[in-house]
């Protein structure tokens, strides 16, 4: 409550106060010995009146009477002098425990780590603890020399000082925290509580206030209040701070129809890869050196407020502005923008910042970065809104490539809106069993035998059968695209078992199947694989695996370890997509595939030059290599017969059959029992 008083009286470190019981102590000691002197000179004189003769006329037999009187007397002082000698055997006894006492008191109160201060009604100080000095560095005669509250910070006396007042008077200390200056300059923080000591009257004649250094705590409990609001590696906000001061700037739009402002969200283009390459302590280091150059940035910008419309308290600085949502993604609230080209503006002057490489453990890094823009406008409910959009306008930016800034329209809400059901459709279409597997035929081009099936996913939803091109990619991104396959591996190994069995041939059929680069990186996935096999009864050699050339390229000695599993187990490899990606002949020769299938988009040009001369390399180079050549998306005759003539070996395509269900497959297999030719279109 009050460190000292506005008027000194004493200060004392050797010397408790004493208590209200040496008062009272005192007063029975001298009204005893005061009792007692008067008491025995009476008895001495009556005594002595009856003893000597000379004093008095009395005759033989009178002083024979009275010496009964005279040993009355004489008793009666010898009891009155036990009686007195008992009385002082209790008061030194009481002497002694308040003695005691008060040096319990001292050394409490000495060694005591708090402060303990003792004031009487008017506020003089009576005592102060030796733990002032400890604590604060004053000492005694440095106390004795100040003013009361000298040393309590300005903006807090007028607080302490009607605290201290209320005490007095209601007698009910109130637990106060204050801020007092130490000797060396620095400010500590107090927590003080104070207790009342009244007279038998019931008058307040004392305060016992006792002060406790709560520094340390304090800046504890500011570190944890940091850390909770900031990121640990950057130092800068997190989400919870950002989210923060989004509401405040959201609710200020509220109340001004004319304030805007805008969110930018920042993700760092390919940020695994440095990751994976570098490491991911530096990793680390380039998103604080990122975090730092974006906020020196913001300090550089020219101001895009608006003057009097934002109160004081409401602003953002331009440090709380930039934060740290988590992983490599930084967000930026810009208050009070005119237009939405105003935060364009700084998106495109933050991409211009990381232009110049960071210094990374010897390495020069230099990167990109997608931002999404979104600005503030009417029809939001709630602040996290804005941040959502610009989320969705950042994975727009991402789409078009690396280094693209997009700023948020509706279209874009309602397409991640359309995004956001066909996943929670995809899921419950997995547990409810909705999709079905198509198989089109593979045949041979010479002879126009069906020599094996590629089995395709289709969602058969509502009666409504939709498409791949609607669903495969969001299943893809989202991870559904694992479950779904390995039911459709499941199915399609059973179903050639079946048409092994009702329709043998003296090359039997094959089952294609397309592994997803997800499904590709499971660690189980040849577990997997061997398990559908096994469930099936199916020999290995009957499954054919589709493998993307970019996926079998991208992290090629992690490919090679899986096909090489894959292979192990007996089924068939193929790259699928060929001539697409980035393919290394040099690798590609090391790779354990069987059949290589050209992309569509090649086949498509098969009457141009150019697409001509490129199916033909392809095919030369497989067979070179000892590979089959499928060819896609083959859908005329005349397609069929110029890649006769360049010796391809398998195609499949609408020319042949579209994807049919397994019965319709069936129908055609009885029908062409005997030599499994294709009706071609």
């Amino acid at each position: 409550m009050l460190l000292m008083s506005d008027t000194d009286h004493s200060v004392s470190r050797k010397k408790a106060p004493l208590p209200v019981q040496t008062n009272k102590i005192e007063s029975r000691e001298w009204w005893l010995w005061g009792f007692a002197v008067i008491v025995t000179l009476g008895l001495t004189v009556a005594i002595m009146a009856l003893v000597y003769p000379g004093l008095n006329l009395r005759t033989d037999s009178e002083w024979l009477a009275l010496k009964d009187w005279v040993r009355g007397l004489a008793a009666l002082v010898l009891l009155f002098d036990i009686y007195t000698a008992y009385q002082h055997l209790q008061l030194s006894r009481m002497r002694r425990q308040l003695a005691e006492r008060n040096e319990l008191f001292r050394l409490i109160t000495e060694n005591a780590a708090d402060m303990i201060a003792v004031v009487d009604a008017q506020g003089h100080r009576l005592y102060n603890s030796p733990a002032y000095e400890k604590i604060l560095g004053y000492s005694p005669d440095e106390l004795k020399g100040t003013e009361g509250f000298e040393q309590i910070h300005p903006d807090d006396r007028e607080r302490v000082r009607h605290a201290a007042d209320n005490a007095r008077t209601s007698g009910r200390g109130e637990r106060l925290e204050y801020r007092i200056r130490h000797k060396d300059g620095s400010w500590r923080i107090l927590e003080s509580t104070a207790s009342a000591v009244q007279n038998a009257k019931g008058h307040i004649e004392r305060l016992v206030i006792v002060n406790r250094d709560i520094s340390d705590r304090k800046r504890a409990e500011e570190l944890l209040e940091f850390n909770a609001l900031h990121d640990a590696l950057t130092g800068l906000p997190n989400r919870a701070l950002f989210l923060k001061q989004l509401c405040r700037s959201f609710a200020l739009s509220r109340r001004h129809q004319n304030y805007n402002f805008a969110v930018l969200l920042l993700d760092v283009d390919a940020f695994k890869l440095i990751n994976d390459s570098l490491g991911h302590e530096a990793g680390d280091e380039l998103l604080v050196q990122l975090g730092a150059r974006l906020a020196a940035s913001l300090r550089a910008l020219d101001t895009v407020a608006r003057p009097g419309i934002a109160e004081p308290s409401d602003t953002v600085s331009r440090e709380e502005a930039l934060a740290k949502l988590g992983g490599d993604e930084y967000a930026v609230l810009l208050d009070d923008i005119r237009h939405p080209s105003d935060a364009m503006r700084v998106a495109e002057r933050l991409q211009h910042s990381l232009c110049a490489a960071f210094p990374i453990r010897g390495h020069e890094i230099v990167i990109s970065a997608s931002i999404g823009v979104a600005v503030s406008r009417g029809d939001y409910t709630e602040a996290q809104d804005i941040l959502r959009d610009a989320e969705i306008a950042m994975h727009r930016a991402k789409e078009r490539g690396k280094g693209y800034c997009e700023l948020f329209d509706s279209a874009m809400h309602a397409q991640a809106i359309r995004r956001l059901r066909i996943e929670s459709e995809l899921r419950k279409g997995i547990v409810d069993d909705e999709f079905r597997v198509f198989y089109q035929p593979i045949v041979h081009l010479a002879s126009e035998r069906i020599v094996a099936f590629e089995a395709l996913s289709r969602w058969q939803r509502a009666g409504e059968m939709i498409m791949p091109g609607d669903f495969i990619e969001i299943a893809d991104e989202t991870g559904l695209i694992v479950p779904i396959n390995q039911r459709l591996i499941a199915d399609a190994c059973r179903r050639l078992k079946s048409w092994r069995e009702v329709y043998p041939a003296e090359q039997p059929l094959v089952m294609c199947v397309n592994i997803p680069q997800r499904q590709f990186a499971d660690p189980n996935l040849c577990a997997q694989i061997a398990e559908s096999l096994g469930h099936a009864a199916l020999d290995p050699d009957g499954l054919e695996l589709e493998i993307l050339e970019t996926v079998a390229m991208g992290e090629p000695a992690q490919a090679l370890r899986v096909l090489s599993s894959l292979k192990r187990i007996g089924v068939r490899l193929s790259l699928d997509d060929f001539g697409t990606g980035y393919s290394s002949l040099s690798r590609l020769q090391h790779l354990p595939v069987d059949t290589v299938k050209i992309d569509r988009s090649f086949i498509a040009q098969l009457d141009t030059a150019a697409g001509h001369q490129m199916v033909r390399t392809i095919v030369l180079l497989a067979h070179s290599m000892g590979l089959k050549v499928v060819a896609e998306g083959v859908e005329t005759r005349e397609q069929h017969r110029t890649l006769l003539s360049l010796q391809c070996d398998l195609a499949q395509g609408f020319l042949f059959s579209r994807p049919l269900p397994a019965d319709a497959i069936e129908h055609l297999l009885a029908g062409k029992a005997s030599a499994q030719m294709c009706p071609c279109k």
